[in-house]
């Protein structure tokens, strides 16, 4: 599991408050530590850094990144692909992925037709699986590292 620094948690907003520090610092205006922590929680809507802390997670372990090979099912038509984006939703327990596959995939049911895409949108969980479901049942997307 790799840790997300583009998440919002209590690492992401240390981190954003030692880069204002250091930024102020160039700027001739020395900032406290814990001054640029008040000021980072509450860009991100906290009242304070204690509330920030106290609802954030320390880090947040996200299942996929950028530029990660996956491979997997969509429409239960096997993919091997490149993920270009990923969001996590604000339910914060789904994430929408952009994946570029590499070779187009029938998006079809009926083979007599053809319908193509290259690179699609979708939602997936934690385990990469999409919680949308087909009319058969069958999960949209599911999604593995490759």
């Amino acid at each position: 599991m790799t840790f997300s620094l583009d998440t919002v948690s209590a690492q992401t907003l240390k981190s954003e408050a030692r880069a204002l520090r250091e930024q102020r610092a160039r700027e001739g205006r020395l900032l406290t530590h814990g001054a640029a922590l008040e000021e980072v929680a509450r860009s991100h809507g906290y009242r304070d850094w204690n509330t920030a802390r106290a609802e954030l997670p320390d880090r947040f372990a996200v299942p996929f990144q950028v530029g990660m090979r996956v491979k997997g099912l969509y429409l239960e038509q096997p993919f091997r692909g490149v993920l270009l984006g990923v969001q996590l939703a604000v339910d914060m327990r789904h994430f929408t992925v952009v994946v570029q596959f590499d070779q187009p995939v029938n998006v079809t049911p009926d083979f007599m037709f053809a319908a193509t895409r290259q690179r699609v949108t979708a939602t997936v969980d934690m385990r990469g699986i999409s919680p949308a479901l087909r009319g058969n049942g069958q999960p949209q997307m599911r999604l593995l590292r490759e």
